[in-house]
């Protein structure tokens, strides 16, 4: 079934992320939490309300939350899936973002690249570092930009570096 697109709520969704990026915070998470009164089910609004709650007000349960939210109704917006897994890997809740990662990697579009470079950063802090190497190669495999090739290079060297080290 495809969902038919409301073209009012895109329209103030697109205001809330303007709002975002003229630094008017409060304005644009109002603008959202409206969103969301009208419409709970707004994938696109949850992600950029977690990514607020997140990023700005140092709030992560709410952000979480509404991470959940956003996959949960919009689960072919990929950044949801980014701003999610970046959210779990700073907050080092490893099982779910496995879980997280797993799933993006089912959704079309999405920069597969960008999501290596989470596992591998993910196991290497778990100390999972030939997996975490495995992880880097595929992201090189993945990626046609040089700068993050090299980052994944650099990964890596530090990895190999860490099993010499660290026993």
């Amino acid at each position: 079934m495809h969902e038919e697109t409301n073209f009012e709520l895109e329209e103030r969704f697109l205001t809330a992320d303007r709002l975002i990026s003229e630094g008017q915070l409060r304005e644009a998470a109002q603008t959202l939490e409206d969103i969301l009164a009208e419409a709970p089910d707004f994938g696109k609004a949850h992600n950029h309300l977690g990514w607020l709650y997140e990023t700005k007000f140092k709030n992560y349960d709410r952000a979480e939350e509404h991470y959940r939210l956003a996959v949960k109704f919009a689960p072919g917006y990929a950044a949801a899936y980014y701003n999610y897994c970046y959210c779990l890997a700073a907050l080092r809740k490893h099982d779910e973002l496995e879980i997280i990662l797993g799933l993006a990697l089912k959704v079309p579009g999405i920069n597969y690249a960008t999501l290596y470079n989470e596992y591998g950063m993910m196991r290497e802090i778990q100390g999972r570092y030939d997996d975490a190497i495995h992880y880097f190669r595929l992201h090189i495999q993945n990626s046609f930009d040089s700068k993050t090739i090299d980052s994944a290079v650099e990964s890596i060297s530090r990895c190999e570096r860490k099993k010499k080290l660290i026993v």
